[in-house]
C-alpha cells in the first residue's frame, strides 16, 4: 500500500517543495484539499486523519491548532513551523543530531522540522559539545548569511519586484537579539546560554551559510583545528547527507571565495573549519529551501517509515 501524505498549508514555499520532492515518487499517494476548502476545519481535520504522514506547513498559531485537529493515533504529524521545536513529545528531525535520533524519529508520531538557520548551527555545535571540546556554558557568537526566499512569499516579491535600491546590499536583521530560531539553536546544541546571533539576508534567491567564531584559548587543552576537524570526522562518518571538508579547505583557500549556494538544489550540509594557532572559524553551508527545510522534512518522513533515508531527495 501506498503512504498517504497530506501537507497542511500546501500553498507556501516549503509546501509547494515539499510537493515537488513527492511528485517523484511513486510510493506515496499525495492527499489534496480542493482550494476553495483550504481553511473550511473539518474538511483539513479529515485530511489530517486520514493520512499517514501529514506536514504541517504552517505558521506557528495555525500549526499548533492544526496539531489539536488530529485524533487519529496513526497520523504522523512532521511540523515544519518554529511551534513545537522545543516542545516535549514531539522528535527534533535531524536525524544526523546524536545516536539515537534516527530510531526517535522513527517511534514518533510528533516530529519538529528544524529551522534554517538553527540546522546548520546545531550541525556545526552539537559534535563538539558532546566531544567536551565546546563547553556548554561558552558564550558563543554566529552569524548566518542567506538568500531571500527563506523570508516567504512576502519577502521573495519584495526582492523580484525591484525597485528598493536597499536590498541590493545585505540585510541584517533579528536586531532585537530574539531570533526565533534561537530555541532550538541553544537546546539541541545543549548550550547552557542563547548564542549571540545574527542573520543576514541578501540579494540571491536560496543558499545558507552558518559561521561561528572561536577563540582556542578560551577551549579546554587539547582542542585545536585539527581536534575539531577530528570530531567532525568522527561524528559524521558514515552520514551520506553531511560532508567535512578538509581542514581549512585548500579548495576554498586558493579560490579565496566562499560560494554560500555550493548545496543548492542538494539535501547535503558541508561543514568547515578554518583554523589558526590561536582561533578557529566554524562554517556549515546548506540550501535553505532544501535540507533547511523541505528536504529535511522528507528525509523525516523518510527516517520514519523505514524507507531509503534519500528516497526522493
Amino acid at each position: 500500500m501506498k503512504t498517504r501524505v497530506f501537507v497542511d498549508g500546501q500553498e507556501g514555499t516549503t509546501g509547494l517543495r515539499i510537493h515537488e520532492y513527492l511528485a517523484q515518487r511513486n510510493d506515496v499517494e499525495v492527499l489534496r484539499i480542493h482550494a476553495d476548502k483550504r481553511k473550511d476545519q473539518a474538511e483539513r481535520a479529515r485530511l489530517l486523519n486520514a493520512a499517514d504522514v501529514a506536514f504541517l506547513c504552517l505558521p506557528d498559531a495555525a500549526a499548533k491548532e492544526a496539531a489539536a485537529l488530529v485524533t487519529n493515533p496513526k497520523t504522523c504529524l512532521i511540523d515544519a513551523s518554529t511551534a513545537h521545536r522545543t516542545a516535549p513529545g514531539w522528535a527534533f528531525g535531524l536525524p544526523e543530531l546524536a545516536p539515537g535520533q534516527r530510531e526517535a524519529l522513527r517511534a514518533s508520531k510528533r516530529i519538529a522540522n528544524p529551522g534554517c538557520h538553527a540546522s546548520a548551527f546545531i550541525l556545526l555545535l552539537r559534535p563538539l559539545v558532546d566531544a567536551g571540546l565546546v563547553p556548554a556554558a561558552l558564550p558563543i557568537s554566529a552569524t548566518s548569511i542567506t538568500g531571500y526566499s527563506g523570508g516567504g512569499k512576502k519577502m521573495i516579491e519584495q526582492y523580484e519586484a525591484g525597485g528598493d535600491a536597499r536590498l541590493s546590499s545585505p540585510r541584517p536583521y533579528a536586531l532585537k537579539l530574539a531570533h526565533k530560531h534561537i530555541p532550538e539553536m541553544t537546546a539541541h546544541s545543549r548550550l547552557a546560554q542563547a548564542p549571540n546571533f545574527m542573520p543576514i539576508v541578501a540579494n540571491f534567491y536560496k543558499g545558507l551559510s552558518v559561521s561561528v567564531h572561536l577563540h582556542l584559548s578560551q577551549l579546554p587543552a587539547g582542542a585545536t583545528g585539527e581536534a575539531l576537524h577530528a570530531a567532525y570526522m568522527k561524528h559524521y562518518a558514515g552520514e551520506r547527507f553531511v560532508r567535512v571538508m578538509p581542514l581549512s579547505d585548500p579548495a576554498t583557500l586558493e579560490d579565496g571565495f566562499f560560494d554560500v549556494q555550493a548545496c543548492n538544489d542538494t539535501n547535503r550540509v558541508d561543514i568547515f573549519v578554518f583554523a589558526s594557532d590561536t582561533q578557529a572559524l566554524l562554517m556549515a553551508r546548506l540550501d535553505n529551501l532544501g535540507k533547511g527545510a523541505s528536504g529535511a522534512a522528507v528525509q523525516a518522513m523518510n527516517v520514519h517509515l523505514g524507507v531509503d533515508e534519500g528516497l526522493g531527495l
